[in-house]
């Protein structure tokens, strides 16, 4: 079954012929991984009518891929890579994927050598020059830990557990490149799951499930939506049809602030820029992922072709450079923004019908599987609920799925 896609001038003609304007059940804004989640469940599971409203002119958000002019697989918008310890989520997705077996490993280079991330046996070997036990490396660290009762900041986490001078070689000049502020500046929650590891497991996820989508991202949120229930609209704003839209419920993965009109002021992120390059070489780095915490202005840099195995004369290469400004990638980590995004939840707690949800939407960091969880059980709560007789055009009542469990 193919996609339906509309265009934003179809969907214009449509509302001008029927003098009605559109009819859904269900409006979803947003078609990253949160949208196209639970557009999906909703279509299949509800069986109810989705019209999937999306700004960009793809499906799947960040996530989104495609083929390059030289045959090599690419992420637009810098690394995915699928990771979870939920069987449920897992097999939710392989409906619609097999998965290709990749298992991430990141580089960072520091004093001129390339170590593994996260901290492990074999990264202090190669920055030490020196042989390490696990003993040995908790004598070490416990030698150079601060001992910080209560850690305020993200400082004060990394010190506490590895000592200051890990702390200035990985994190202090990177979080200042990532977040503009350096950890001290930020909450403690940004390195609170700080993994320091004592074996010579050079993973960077131990999940027991992950790996990238074997024909890639797109193909997955394509075979997602390939239902005759969902009406996929792109390159549209959704306030451009909202008014002409007539429908039951209204679930949104934006940013929580421009769904407000940004009556409490604009919530901070941090945006990225993306540099690619395609050289004529077979293979660039060692990972696909090299980070940068101290030289340069980019961040990491990374070669598509390890994610896929792809054989080709030629390598494609991002540099990933954080900004203040552009599309939001990241809610920023610190209490005063925490304050501003708690106005617009009770806001948000007011309405009827509508429902939040995803990283923009709840103002919080979220792991890809976290997402796909978070949409599972907004469908499981929405499935609970009787139909609402009529439609109607007034946002409705917003619930926190956090909690609320597939039966």
């Amino acid at each position: 079954m193919s996609l339906k896609k509309t265009s934003p001038n179809d969907a214009i003609k449509k509302i001008k012929k029927s003098g009605t304007g559109l009819r859904t059940d269900y409006l979803v804004v947003g078609a990253g991984l949160a949208g196209c989640t639970i557009s999906e469940r909703i279509a299949s599971q509800l069986g109810k009518k989705v019209l999937l409203v999306e700004k960009r002119g793809h499906l799947g958000g960040n996530a989104f891929d495609y083929e390059n002019e030289h045959g090599i697989l690419v992420q637009k918008y810098g690394p995915h890579i699928f990771h979870t310890n939920s069987e449920r989520v897992w097999n939710y997705l392989s409906r619609f994927t097999g998965w290709n077996g990749y298992v991430h490993r990141v580089l960072a280079m520091v004093n001129g050598k390339l170590v593994h991330l996260p901290l492990n046996l074999e990264t202090m070997e190669r920055l030490y020059d020196r042989s390490f036990t696990a003993l040995e490396m908790e004598a070490f660290l416990e030698q150079r830990r601060e001992k910080i009762a209560k850690p305020e900041n993200a400082r004060d986490v990394v010190v506490s557990a590895a000592g200051t001078e890990l702390y200035e070689l990985f994190f202090r000049n990177y979080s200042k490149k990532q977040w503009g502020l350096y950890p001290e500046e930020l909450g403690a929650e940004v390195t609170s799951r700080l993994p320091l590891r004592f074996d010579r497991d050079t993973r960077y996820f131990t999940d027991r499930f992950q790996g990238l989508p074997d024909a890639g991202y797109t193909r997955m949120f394509e075979r997602m939506l390939e239902t005759g229930n969902i009406e996929i609209l792109l390159n549209t704003d959704y306030r451009k049809i909202l008014n002409e839209t007539a429908y039951e419920k209204l679930i949104f993965t934006g940013p929580i602030d421009y769904f407000f009109d940004h009556m409490y002021g604009k919530l901070p992120y941090r945006s990225l820029d993306f540099e690619f390059k395609t050289l004529d070489v077979e293979r660039f780095q060692e990972s696909a992922v090299v980070n940068f915490p101290n030289e340069h202005e980019y961040t990491r840099i990374t070669e598509f072709k390890h994610f896929y195995f792809q054989e080709n004369r030629k390598t494609t290469i991002c540099y990933e450079y954080p900004r203040a400004d552009g599309d939001p990638f990241y809610p920023f980590p610190n209490p005063a923004c925490r304050e501003i995004y708690q106005k617009y939840r009770k806001e948000a707690e007011k309405l009827k019908n509508v429902f939040f949800l995803g990283r923009l939407a709840e103002y919080m960091y979220l792991n890809m599987d976290q997402v796909v969880e978070k949409a599972l059980n907004l469908a499981c709560l929405l499935a609970e609920e009787p139909d609402i007789s009529g439609s109607h055009r007034t946002p409705g009542f917003f619930k926190d799925n956090i909690s609320v469990m597939e039966k």
